[in-house]
């Protein structure tokens, strides 16, 4: 009982023994039914033929004419007087002769069934009057053996017998081949499950089909593209904070055992020593990177929303970075509408700018502009960070907010990166309700564009910070 497909066709071959069984019991008694009325109604118009044929002669030589007639068939006829004294028939039958003497109540014209309980009695009787001036002068009683009928009824009964013993093969048969292929798909995905359980992810499910098997055929087959995409996501993920860990690692280490092992000047030392911090803050910078990243996995990542005044806020973040771009001689210029504000967390809010901005002064050269737009459009705040700088190219831009995924693959530290600031973007501007798009034309610049809802005027012009 352990198999689906045993466990489908015993539920299949009840289900339809129990329809096919109370088919054939009706068909039986409707066809049982019909056929003792049959042999009744004939029994009655054979013995109202012969009170029609008596009704003109009603004489001895008609009486044996009668009789004799039916002496040689399976019926037997007895005619009686209005008294219920026997005046001829064909066979004498002493069981029989309760029916003449205890006749007491009135005969319809058209005769009367006496007997039609064939499965008890020897007999099946009717009765016919015979009138003459409309006067009842005598009757004619018909009588048929039930052995007839009996023997009528176990042919019957052994053809509804062979029937059903071919019927419930064929249903057997039928329910096998139908259980099995039903069960087929089903044993299929329980191979398919238990190969994922083992960590096999290598699935191949029939998805053809419009029906409920096919659509969860198609929803392991996709369960089990995912978890190989999240595998090997994993090895890359592992790998990268691998690489990642290592590169300031290293540089610490070595620059730690220079300044251990041998005696440098004083200009030396700090010069290693300006590394070693460097690379500590590049260590420290990716951790806590990281570590946003994993809250944001477990849903624990808390967005403290409140009234934000946009344009104190794009100042302060043009006050801390136009030193920068000053530095690398790229023109930073930042355009904010009056009077907007978001429900936003201002920290967080803040990151995800100065990780858009960073990007733009890692990318952008000598000579290169770089513009922030904020404005109000309809019912959302738009800010747009776009630059002139190198741009990125085509096959890339679908995955740079991946994680760890750089358009740089050298990951050299001239650039710098980690390659999770646009992933921590695209979570934060996703857990204030945002979208972010990007738009990007190689040698030409880089478009990112950042929608909110939760826009308001501020008309006291209120500092809400």
């Amino acid at each position: 009982m352990s198999k689906l497909s045993l466990k489908l066709g015993i539920i299949f071959f009840v289900t339809l023994f129990c329809i096919e069984s109370f088919m054939m019991f009706f068909l039986h008694v409707s066809l049982t039914n019909s056929r003792v009325e049959e042999e009744l109604d004939s029994l009655q118009a054979r013995g109202n033929s012969h009170r029609a044929i008596l009704e003109q002669n009603f004489d001895l030589e008609t009486l044996s004419h009668v009789a004799l007639m039916e002496s040689e068939a399976r019926t037997d006829v007895v005619i009686t007087d209005k008294d219920g004294k026997v005046l001829a028939n064909s066979q004498f039958h002493p069981e029989t002769e309760d029916y003449f003497t205890n006749l007491k109540k009135s005969i319809p014209y058209m005769g009367l069934i006496l007997e039609d309980n064939w499965e008890r009695e020897a007999f099946i009787a009717t009765i016919s009057p015979i009138q003459k001036d409309q006067t009842t002068i005598g009757y004619v009683f018909m009588f048929q053996n039930t052995e007839s009928i009996h023997a009528l009824m176990e042919r019957l009964n052994k053809h509804f017998l062979i029937v059903g013993i071919v019927s419930g093969l064929v249903t057997i048969i039928i329910i096998i081949i139908l259980s099995r292929k039903l069960a087929y798909p089903l044993i299929q995905m329980k191979e398919a499950t238990l190969k994922l359980s083992k960590g096999d992810f290598t699935v191949a499910l029939n998805t053809n089909g419009q029906d409920e098997l096919s659509d969860l055929s198609n929803a392991i087959q996709k369960l089990s593209e995912e978890l190989n995409h999240l595998r090997q996501e994993r090895k890359d993920f592992l790998s990268s904070i691998a690489h990642e860990l290592r590169t300031p690692l290293t540089f610490i280490k070595g620059y730690t055992d220079i300044l251990y092992k041998r005696d440098l000047t004083e200009e030396a030392q700090h010069q290693y020593l300006a590394i070693i911090i460097e690379e500590t803050n590049r260590l420290a910078r990716l951790i806590r990177d990281l570590f946003d990243l994993a809250k944001m996995d477990e849903n624990s990542f808390i967005v403290t929303k409140e009234p934000l005044d946009m344009t104190e806020f794009f100042a302060n973040i043009e006050v801390k970075l136009s030193p920068a771009f000053q530095e690398k001689q790229i023109h930073f210029t930042v355009q904010c509408e009056e009077r907007l504000t978001l429900m936003a967390d201002s920290s967080r809010l803040e990151q995800i700018i100065m990780n858009l901005l960073n990007n733009a002064l890692a990318y952008c050269a000598a000579g290169d502009t770089t513009t922030v737009t904020v404005k109000r459009l309809n019912q959302t705040l738009r800010i747009q960070i776009e630059d002139t700088g190198r741009g990125i190219p085509k096959i890339d831009l679908p995955f740079i907010f991946d994680r760890f995924y750089r358009v740089e693959k050298s990951r050299t530290r001239a650039l710098g990166g980690s390659g999770i600031g646009l992933a921590i973007v695209k979570e934060l501007v996703h857990a204030h309700g945002g979208e972010v798009t990007v738009h990007s034309v190689e040698t030409k610049g880089t478009t990112f564009e950042l929608l909110f809802k939760g826009v308001g005027t501020n008309d006291n012009n209120l500092i809400n910070r």
